[in-house]
């Protein structure tokens, strides 16, 4: 069984999504307008068949939007004003967005069906497989799996509930890519300081990520009190080298939360339930 598949927008990612279900047989469609020459080319390197956003969406069985994260509720928005979708096309939100803008996007669309999406990895071409999270009612989730039998990209279903795909991206994105960041800050402090072959040295010696090590962050806040003030050091020297320092004075205040644990025997609950903001229910900020 093949689909038409409606597109939004091929960018990298989008446009390597859409040659792998061009490469089973399924019709990728998407929309020209106001698109620039470099994802024509894409388009068209993939073997996608151009249409104007309205056919688009009334030929498409799934509309896929893969495209930056700042105008996904634009694009949900652009498909939602053209009032021709109905509940039997899926729209799959699979852009690196909150779990609250999904239910927006998900509330703009009805009655058409989302499912919420996320990406982890890199576009599935020279041998990579990324992975295609899914959540969303069981049956539509399921069926986004089975468009992508048999091609590079590998799914996974979490559930039922739309937001957990667009939450474990971004909770995984906010370790890798601020992880990335702070590296280059620190080896740019190191580098100005005339250390940055020792600093690598040193770096080399680690090859696990702290992410998989969760059982140090009890031994994290315990210890706050004292890692603080040598951040706030950090961040000076970081201010001397002319570098940006905001990153690391914001993990400074983040283990201000914890002074009050100061060499306490915390749990992983105890630690991050001391990490929460405490929430006015009756009058949401």
């Amino acid at each position: 069984m093949t689909d038409t598949v409606g597109l939004l927008h091929p960018g990298s990612m989008g446009s390597a999504f859409g040659a792998q279900l061009r490469a089973r047989g399924h019709t990728v469609l998407w929309c020209p307008d106001g698109r620039s020459n470099t994802t024509r080319r894409r388009a068209e390197h993939a073997g996608l068949e151009p249409e104007t956003l309205p056919e688009l969406v009334s030929r498409s069985d799934v509309v896929l939007s893969l495209c930056p994260p700042a105008a996904a509720e634009e694009t949900a928005a652009q498909v939602a004003e053209l009032g021709i979708a109905d509940a039997g096309t899926i729209y799959v939100e699979a852009n690196a967005v909150s779990p609250s803008r999904v239910h927006r996007i998900a509330d703009r669309l009805a009655p058409m069906p989302v499912i919420d999406a996320a990406v982890v990895g890199s576009p599935p071409v020279g041998g990579k497989y990324p992975t295609l999270y899914l959540s969303g009612p069981g049956e539509k989730a399921d069926r986004i799996a089975e468009l992508f039998a048999g091609t590079d990209v590998q799914t996974h279903v979490l559930g039922d509930s739309i937001g957990k795909a667009s939450a474990l991206k971004l909770a995984y994105s906010s370790y890798q890519k601020v992880s990335r960041v702070l590296a280059a800050v620190a080896y740019g402090a190191a580098d100005t300081y005339g250390v940055a072959d020792e600093l690598l040295v040193i770096a080399a010696k680690r090859t696990r990520s702290y992410l998989v090590e969760t059982d140090y962050i009890p031994k994290t806040a315990a210890r706050a009190w004292r890692w603080g003030p040598e951040l706030e050091d950090a961040a000076a020297l970081l201010a001397d080298a002319g570098l940006p320092d905001s990153l690391v004075r914001a993990a400074a205040a983040t283990l201000a939360r914890w002074d009050g644990n100061r060499d306490e025997h915390l749990d992983i609950a105890e630690a991050l339930e001391a990490l929460h903001v405490e929430r006015d229910l009756d009058n949401p900020s």
